[in-house]
């Protein structure tokens, strides 16, 4: 007869018992509820193995009793079954309604926080400024052109979650550019931001002041939200080489730029066209990403389009 290495005894039920408490411990492992009660109904099935073991050959003369004990057993795994399929079908509904997302706010809740997120900008900075003294040498169709750009500048900021303060610096009521800006921004004169005709010269300390141009010989390093930063209101259509360098070297200002040559590399295209020249609202979403995540290689990725000839340096 062998030992059982559970029990340590030579009882003959004992394997069979064993293999039964191993099997229904792994199904109710997780419940002791349900794992006391599978261990009852294991003990009437101890208790029908034991009567035929009694009555070897002769189980007719217990078959009513067996038969009424094996009924009530069966019944008891059906009513266990079907409470456990309950209990599964109540946790799946009860995961599903965490999982369900959080009520969508109004239209005005997001408003009044983009509001807030935006005033905040003006208190803790950084400042950017569009200079828009430069609109005298560019045609209508290139003043139009930065309207729309002003208005994409905003959309992105408004997007922000580290916005900056906006400012239209040069913004003269009844010109051109005032009339372009209304006619192709909705809602231009309720914009966040600060529009005034007067200099950015005269409006801020000149140590706080960073010309950005992409001729500048240093490359910006750092967003910081002391400082100021101007972008020259020329549209990449406007051919006119090294101006806002000139502007920003007669007024003896720090100047800087992206550093694309420093994070991107020249791919060849048909074209052989290669520009480091970028849109206003296209410098300031390498500002902005920069700002949030503090990493030039994303900032420059949403920035710089393909059509300027440059990729990213790690993807070549």
């Amino acid at each position: 007869m062998m030992m059982c290495p559970e029990c340590k005894t030579e009882d003959p039920t004992c394997g069979d018992k064993c293999d039964h408490q191993q099997i229904y411990g792994e199904v109710f492992e997780k419940d002791a509820k349900n794992f006391l009660d599978a261990f009852e109904l294991l003990q009437i099935d101890m208790e029908w193995e034991h009567i035929r073991n009694q009555f070897p050959g002769n189980e007719t003369g217990c078959s009513r009793n067996v038969l009424r004990k094996q009924r009530n057993w069966e019944k008891i795994i059906s009513a266990k079954k079907r409470k456990r399929k309950h209990e599964r079908e109540r946790r799946r509904a009860r995961l599903a309604e965490e999982k369900e997302p959080a009520p969508q706010l109004s239209k005005r809740d997001l408003k009044e926080i983009t509001r807030e997120r935006l005033l905040g900008a003006k208190e803790t900075g950084p400042l950017l400024c569009v200079d828009l003294s430069m609109t005298n040498h560019m045609t209508k169709k290139e003043i139009s052109r930065l309207a729309g750009q002003i208005r994409r500048l905003y959309g992105s900021n408004k997007k922000s979650q580290k916005p900056f303060w906006l400012c239209l610096t040069g913004f003269v009521k009844n010109s051109l550019i005032a009339e372009e800006c209304l006619r192709m921004n909705d809602g231009f004169s309720n914009y966040l931001m600060d529009v005034t005709p007067e200099s950015y010269l005269d409006l801020f300390p000149l140590e706080t002041i960073v010309y950005l141009t992409p001729d500048a010989e240093n490359a910006l390093e750092e967003v910081d939200p002391h400082k100021v930063y101007i972008l020259g209101g020329l549209v990449d259509e406007t051919i006119q080489k090294q101006k806002t360098f000139q502007n920003a070297q007669e007024q003896h200002l720090q100047m800087a730029r992206l550093p694309i040559p420093e994070y991107m590399v020249k791919k060849v295209n048909a074209k052989n066209y290669y520009s480091t020249t970028l849109a206003i609202n296209q410098v300031f979403d390498a500002l902005s990403t920069y700002y949030e995540t503090k990493s030039w290689a994303e900032a420059l990725k949403a920035a710089v389009s393909p059509g300027k000839g440059y990729v990213l340096q790690d993807t070549t």
